[in-house]
């Protein structure tokens, strides 16, 4: 599928919109209380316009710092035909919470007989 516009970031949410009409959104689904869930992107996007989604991988970053403030950090690079670009996932807890749950949700297009 063809992306026609990427859009998102500041609600927390990565949002594909296609050529055929169809969506995908992509976000962290796991906010406990206590918890600071966000996602940037310093890449430019503008050259992924058209292209062809063809999948994303999650990367994990290892974290070692204070118990109790607690920033996490986790990748999502996502690969298209004009290459790919990566939106880092935030998370910021006491300590006691923590971890990522990043989930998709397509929407398709109504169809009409």
């Amino acid at each position: 599928m063809q992306i026609a516009s990427i859009s998102g970031l500041d609600n927390d949410v990565l949002r594909f919109s296609f050529t055929n009409g169809s969506t995908l959104e992509l976000r962290d689904t796991g906010q406990s209380c206590c918890e600071s869930r966000y996602m940037t992107c310093d890449d430019d996007l503008k050259p992924i316009i058209g292209a062809t989604l063809l999948g994303w991988e999650i990367r994990d970053v290892t974290y070692d710092g204070d118990d109790y403030d607690v920033h996490e950090i986790q990748f999502l690079v996502v690969n298209t035909s004009q290459g790919s670009f990566t939106v880092a996932n935030h998370n910021e807890h006491n300590g006691y919470y923590g971890g990522f749950s990043i989930e998709e949700q397509w929407t398709h297009p109504a169809t009409h007989p």
